[in-house]
């Protein structure tokens, strides 16, 4: 499971690896949920649970209650973009609460500790992908 930290402050991301063993204090939380961000290395930090996406890359909201999966017939929010004034359509979305099929979580920063994000988790150079044959 992946951890999306957003930075109000400076306008950044960071995308952190949970560890297994921290991930069963992730499922069951909701949308809007405050957590201790020291399970994953940022001591001193909360962060607020802003949404996610399941493992094929549905988006969760925030108006539909449980963890599970279904069609839903939405007019704005995540998952949806009208493109005409009324429009509505059934979407596939998954419900406000982490399950064990959440493979990322996006969260912003409520309170900060005393290192900032940018010293706790440096950027790592991407490398190269081979050239095609």
């Amino acid at each position: 499971m992946k951890l999306v930290i957003s930075d109000p402050k400076s306008g950044s991301s960071y995308q952190v690896e949970v560890p297994k063993e921290s991930e069963s204090r992730l499922i069951g939380t909701k949308i809007g949920t405050t957590l201790d961000a020291g399970f994953v290395g940022a001591p001193g930090y909360k962060v607020v649970v802003t949404g996610g996406s399941d493992k094929e890359g549905f988006p969760m909201r925030r108006d539909i209650p449980g963890p599970r999966r279904g069609k839903f017939l939405v007019s704005s929010g995540p998952g949806f973009n009208p493109t005409d004034k009324g429009q509505r359509v059934r979407k596939t979305i998954r419900g406000n609460t982490i399950s064990d099929e959440t493979m990322q979580v996006n969260t912003k920063v409520s309170e900060y500790g005393e290192k900032p994000l940018a010293e706790i988790f440096p950027k790592t150079e991407k490398t190269e992908k081979q050239e095609k044959k």
